[in-house]
């Protein structure tokens, strides 16, 4: 989901290798095998080409499921060159949902590692590497990320995995922060430091006098990109194509070439990979992908490093840039591809803005509108993600109104059909089902969600329990009895069902910092699901803009009218709990029957010191 725009600029020489490679992607699958040279140096060094560790192409990413997109490629490299990949997946996806059981965190995490060495099997994958760095909820910051993965001692073990694994190619996902996980982001800054650092004798020295490793210079650096997913057919990767942004060039591989060992087409052996993904609400895809070629896309990479040098651009400089993007255009200026930083910052719509008017007498929180309760103006959700449906399928309309210190939001939704029930017990990872997100930003000056308040509220659970909120992906996180115990919810189901009112009561001594009544910022979501199987099909929002849950850039202004905060009451937000559970690979049979195979110490670790 990664909007772009802008126009390309002039590549160096590089570009012309680059283009010869694109007349067939069976070429650009040859070149994923390293050059002849390359081939013959690799066969010279210990753990070579003909090693257990050795694999010609690796792929880095944050979370089981990442590498997905990208199967039906690595699928026909392997069955066409015989181009052996291998995966590094930075966590086991411990922070998503879970749209089959109860399991979280750990647990979860190995039910994700089972899902994708099944899935990614299909693609003639081997060996996944895991880090055992832990996956928390879903954020757009790359420096958030790399403060819970403590992103020097997760730079030196990917280090010491190329090192080992001694890689021709490296794959990786999209470093560019717009509307994308911060984890992806992360995963792919680690990875082009990475694959320079391997082959400096400079770097993690410890590696090379005393694990016994030997430098290693990666020939060729790809990343993922998503921008020309609407280009159908067999001839969309035959054109040379230019990324509209950073001016890289580009790389298609058709996903309609037929698979010799599954006698399909490798978009259907993708499609049935990504349906074994479970917990993630994959299995709801359509089991069968279209039968003309016409309508088959492609996997598409930008071009970073070609042959061992880099590929060079034409820098855009943006001005007037917000924090996060400052700082990630101040990484590609630290790496040496500034290029990437072009266009980087979107240009971002007004956010709507609204006063929330002060009442006199607190609203009954009961989930209807009373006479006086909500005067302010009424507020209309408008889609965000998902399908989009006519309103009788699913519409919703947002009022505020502020009573002392307390501010009351009513959410009305009209929905054609209920989503699951989900346990009191369960009541977590909101957007599984039909729910309200209420998020919070005090100051309105954040810019990441560690610093708001955000609550997903259920209408209803299962065996007529009521009501059920939560907080995810924010300052505290857990059951609203726990981490806002101020809070309190009340809703009307309609019988016969067609849709719902949800009202809430939040004490604003719960937000974890004061409330600027001047920038107070607001965002109100509505996820809809219409299948009994905790995936969700529409999303609506008051500022439906990018990552319009997970982005304070976004959020409208809710002015507080008449609010002075107490005076005792800090500025500062407090500090963010952010779960850290991780599941271990020393846990896993499958990651240490892995770790005998190749010789690759579990999670990247340290080889014993030579003596």
């Amino acid at each position: 989901m990664v909007e772009s725009s802008g126009k390309s600029g002039a590549a160096g020489p590089s570009r012309r290798r680059v283009t010869a490679a694109m007349a067939s992607g069976l070429v650009g699958a040859a070149y994923a095998a390293g050059t002849p040279a390359a081939r013959a140096d690799e066969r010279r060094k210990p753990g070579g080409r003909h090693g257990p560790a050795h694999h010609d192409v690796l792929f880095v990413s944050a979370h089981p499921d990442d590498e997905a997109g990208s199967l039906s490629t690595f699928g026909l490299w392997h069955e066409r060159r015989g181009v052996r990949t291998g995966v590094v997946t930075i966590t086991r996806g411990e922070g998503g949902g879970n749209a089959v059981g109860p399991e979280e965190g750990a647990p979860l995490g190995m039910l994700r590692e089972d899902e994708e060495r099944s899935a990614t099997a299909l693609a003639g994958i081997e060996n996944i590497f895991y880090l055992d760095k832990p996956d928390f909820w879903y954020t757009l910051s790359a420096p958030l990320t790399e403060r819970i993965w403590h992103e020097q001692d997760t730079l030196e073990r990917i280090v010491r995995l190329f090192r080992m694994i001694t890689p021709h190619t490296v794959v990786t996902m999209d470093p560019r922060p717009f509307n994308q996980h911060g984890g992806h982001q992360m995963s792919a800054r680690l990875a082009i430091e990475a694959f320079f650092l391997a082959g400096d004798v400079t770097a993690f020295p410890d590696q090379l006098t005393c694990e016994g490793l030997r430098p290693w210079r990666p020939r060729r650096l790809l990343s993922q990109n998503d921008s020309f997913s609407d280009l159908l057919g067999p001839d969309a990767p035959e054109k040379h194509r230019t990324d509209p942004d950073t001016g890289l060039p580009v790389l298609g591989f058709w996903s309609g070439h037929v698979s010799r060992r599954h006698g399909k087409t490798w978009a259907q052996v993708e499609r049935d990979a990504s349906r074994m993904y479970r917990t993630q609400g994959w299995a709801a895809q359509p089991p069968e992908v279209p039968t003309d070629p016409e309508k088959l896309d492609s996997d598409w990479f930008s071009v970073l490093v070609e042959r061992g040098e880099i590929v060079r651009a034409r820098v855009r400089e943006q001005e007037e840039l917000r924090p996060l993007y400052a700082e990630f255009s101040a990484w590609t200026r630290k790496v040496g591809l500034p290029w990437l930083a072009n266009a980087a910052q979107p240009d971002y719509p007004a956010a709507p803005s609204t006063t929330v008017p002060e009442v006199a007498v607190a609203p009954v929180l009961n989930g209807v509108e009373g006479e006086g309760e909500y005067p302010g103006p009424e507020l209309r959700l408008r889609h965000w993600e998902g399908d989009e449906v006519p309103d009788a399928d699913c519409s919703a309309t947002a009022k505020l109104s502020r009573h002392g210190d307390d501010l009351f939001v009513l959410v009305t939704v009209v929905d054609d059909r209920a989503g699951t029930a989900l346990g009191q017990d369960d009541a977590k990872r909101h957007w599984r089902t039909d729910s309200v997100e209420i998020a919070l930003d005090p100051r309105g000056d954040g810019d990441d969600t560690s610093t708001t308040f955000k609550t997903g509220i259920f209408p209803f659970t299962a065996g007529d329990g009521g009501p059920a909120a939560e907080r995810d992906a924010d300052n505290r996180q857990g059951p609203a009895a726990k981490t806002a115990p101020g809070m309190r919810v009340a809703a009307k189901v309609g019988d016969p069902y067609r849709g719902y009112t949800v009202e809430a009561r939040i004490p604003l001594g719960e937000l974890p910092a004061a409330a600027d009544p001047e920038r107070f910022a607001v965002n109100v979501l509505v996820y809809d699901s219409d299948t009994d199987d905790k995936t969700g099909q529409t999303r609506l929002a008051w500022s439906p803009f990018g990552s319009a849950q997970a982005d304070p850039y976004v959020w409208g202004t809710a002015r507080l009218e008449g609010y002075t905060p107490p005076a005792d009451r800090p500025t500062d937000p407090a500090d963010p709990e952010i779960p850290t559970e991780a599941a271990r690979s020393e846990d896993s049979a499958a990651s240490v029957a892995q770790a005998r195979r190749t010789g690759v110490p579990l999670a990247g670790g340290p080889r014993p010191c030579r003596s």
